[in-house]
């Protein structure tokens, strides 16, 4: 078993960060059944733990077995799925007190299969949850924000992410090296799916190559990393960013830009002098939210022509 599925947390007590919401979510959750919200919204970046708190929300409410159905919207039938999930809804659980459908990477559902959901959610059968997870807010039509709780799932921070890797080390019976420890918190920007994916790899080989192997496995596992290194190794082409661009093009710009000024400001705290970092930051500084892609391409090729 993987250390992220190994590791995953099963109750609000097991989560590391977000301690905001956990309370917000604790106390929504803890309301008599006639005033809890029947559907809930996560947003926040890949990897943050937003499916992870979906599922810990339907064992809350008490949904088991059959009754708790997990779709990944981008294998959805569009309009047809959500048809056959409003007609399912009309029927009593099989096994609990309730029936859970939690739809994954909403952002995806066609602009007719967002629509469809919408008298369900406004209406919703007292026995049926909903629960809505996107890393692409913005994506998903105003009515659907409207009628759920919503609740923005924020990454890590650096002592959040030591305390993760920590854990995971000792539940393995391992030790490791305050440098390596740095680099996975650097490389991971928060994402614990991330740091969890890197650490498994480094506890694999010996102790004097684990702070290479969390480098090199951290590119593999973020093209946005790799395309902070490039940036910042001072030997840019724009061949090279050209292709990373090419394949992270389809991912939310703005995630984009604040994991690239994190990665910059995360060096030149560490005390080091890098006008390169300071660049990188005077040149990401502007939101996406207007300009979109387009903006990171040209905020990438300002850095390197200057």
């Amino acid at each position: 078993m993987s250390l992220y599925h190994k590791y995953r947390p099963e109750t609000f007590e097991d989560i590391i960060g977000n301690t905001t919401l956990i309370s917000s979510l604790t106390g929504v959750l803890n309301k008599k059944d006639k005033d809890k919200p029947h559907a809930f919204f996560f947003h926040g970046e890949t990897g943050c733990g937003k499916t992870t708190l979906g599922r810990i929300v339907a064992n809350v409410l008490g949904c088991v077995g059959n009754d708790f159905r997990e779709v990944n919207s981008a294998e959805m039938r569009g309009i047809d799925t959500v048809r056959d999930i409003i007609k399912k809804a009309q029927f009593a659980p099989l096994e609990g007190p309730c029936r859970i459908w939690l739809i994954d990477e909403c952002h995806k559902m066609t602009n007719d299969a967002q629509n469809a959901f919408l008298k369900i959610l406004e209406d919703t059968p007292p026995h049926i949850f909903f629960i809505f997870c996107t890393t692409e807010p913005t994506k998903v039509i105003k009515a659907i924000h409207g009628r759920c709780s919503t609740y923005q799932v924020a990454l890590l921070n650096d002592k959040e992410m030591r305390k993760l890797i920590r854990n995971a080390v000792l539940g393995e019976g391992e030790t490791l090296e305050g440098d390596v420890y740095q680099q996975i918190i650097l490389d991971s920007m928060g994402h614990p799916r991330n740091a969890l994916q890197i650490l498994e790899q480094v506890l694999e080989v010996p102790e004097d190559e684990r702070l290479e192997v969390a480098k090199v496995k951290a590119a593999e596992y973020n093209e946005i990393i790799e395309l902070c290194r490039i940036l910042l190794s001072g030997k840019a082409n724009w061949k090279d960013i050209a292709a990373i661009l090419r394949g992270i093009k389809e991912q939310d710009p703005e995630s984009i830009r604040r994991v690239v000024i994190g990665y910059a400001q995360a060096i030149l705290l560490k005390g080091t002098v890098n006008d390169t970092c300071g660049l990188i930051l005077e040149c990401f500084k502007e939101p996406t939210y207007n300009s979109g892609f387009p903006q990171i391409v040209l905020s990438c090729y300002s850095v390197i022509r200057n």
